[in-house]
């Protein structure tokens, strides 16, 4: 089969590599139709290329047609149309029985003392191949796999995998109060999807906080009070201006360590690519290598006792932060991977009549899987008003 393989830092190909099949009791083979490109994907990308192994297939947004299973596996059966959450979980342990399944006990990666698997994200979630590929083995495939209706695209339910519940989650950890306010760092998709759900959630007042031209004109088409970046010398003061001069109740940090910012940061993350892998693993894993300048927003923007809620991936162990400030201002921080079952539930009953989160027009670009390479190099570059890529086998 064909499939999106990492060969190195800013280096995808589309290589042929060996059918997957079935291994296990509960595994299940998935033939894949549309496969999302993710902020995480470049991460692999670039940043975190320590971590990863040439040969790894990327992608952990997917969905497709079940092709056979195993014998453990009594809920699904060839031919159904199913969702799979980027994260792998058993479903039984004490951690998924929390609704905690990034955490699951059952495929927790203890050597390198990270949570559950997921499909193509570096060792240190496994190395499990990822779906941005024709087939797809699917592991706790009696619990993972969402099944879904015949007859939409798939764009209605493809963001299941990730993009809706990480975004709803993100928004329910901020925990803004109806007439209340929500400040949204970044906009890219999962800053996008927070701001739609937000509002459709009651939240009266959502900015939305961005420099690329396509993303603001995005959200403020949807009904978002956005900001420019490069049109404010102090955006925290431009948040406080329209939240009555406190900052807003709580905001969500879409953007984790994409964010422009730090150069010694921007420096060790890259010089970290250049290094030897021991060492350059080594130095991610105890070092502060994360740019911190959206956090830092965060932080001045949010009101006193209002909410951060984290969602943009950081991959720093020391980065320093402003432990005074977070303190004296009585802020809470909510953080973590999307638990995707924990919200499917809340998520699904909204993409099976009208579109009301826009999900059906939400990509910008859908390219066949050969072309992945430019994909990933046009997502990285922002280039041709690229917002969401979806990758077509």
């Amino acid at each position: 089969m064909k499939a999106v393989v990492w060969h190195g830092r800013r280096d995808v190909r589309v290589d042929e590599v060996p059918d997957p099949a079935v291994r296990e009791p509960t595994d299940a083979v998935v033939r894949i139709t549309s496969s999302g490109l993710c902020g995480s994907d470049l991460h692999l990308y670039d940043v975190l290329t320590p971590f990863m192994t040439e040969g790894d297939i990327l992608g952990h947004e997917p969905m497709g047609i079940v092709e056979e299973v195993g014998p453990e596996v009594p809920n699904l059966s060839p031919g159904d149309r199913v969702v799979m959450p980027f994260q792998i979980a058993c479903g039984t342990c004490f951690m998924c029985s929390q609704d905690l399944q990034t955490q699951c006990e059952t495929t927790q990666n203890r050597r390198f003392g990270t949570g559950g698997s997921l499909f193509g994200y570096t060792k240190l979630y496994g190395r499990v191949p990822g779906g941005q590929a024709q087939y797809l083995r699917v592991p706790q495939a009696h619990y993972g796999p969402i099944k879904v209706p015949e007859g939409p695209a798939d764009d209605r339910f493809l963001y299941l995998s990730d993009v809706l519940p990480t975004a709803w989650q993100a928004v329910a950890y901020a925990d803004a109060p109806k007439g209340g306010s929500l400040a949204v760092l970044g906009l890219g998709p999962i800053g996008d999807m927070c701001c739609r759900i937000a509002l459709h959630l009651g939240v009266e007042k959502v900015i939305g906080v961005d420099l690329v031209p396509e993303r603001l004109e995005r959200a403020r088409a949807r009904g978002v009070d956005v900001l420019d970046l490069t049109e404010h010398d102090d955006v925290a003061d431009a948040v406080r201006e329209k939240t009555g001069g406190r900052g807003a109740d709580a905001v969500i940090d879409a953007v984790g360590m994409e964010a422009h910012g730090s150069a010694v940061a921007e420096v060790a993350q890259k010089s970290a690519g250049l290094l030897p892998k021991k060492i350059a693993e080594k130095l991610m894993t105890t070092a502060g290598v994360d740019r911190l300048a959206a956090l830092r927003l965060a932080i001045d923007a949010v009101r006193r006792g209002g909410t951060i809620s984290i969602i943009g991936v950081y991959g720093g162990m020391t980065d320093p932060l402003p432990m005074l400030t977070l303190f004296d201002k009585q802020i809470q921080l909510r953080m973590g991977q999307a638990n995707v079952r924990r919200w499917v539930p809340e998520v699904l009953p909204l993409l099976t009549d009208e579109d009301v989160l826009g999900v059906d027009d939400f990509a910008t670009h859908h390219v066949p899987l050969e072309k992945a390479p430019e994909a990933y190099e046009m997502f990285q570059k922002k280039a041709d008003g690229a917002v969401k890529i979806i990758l077509r086998p």
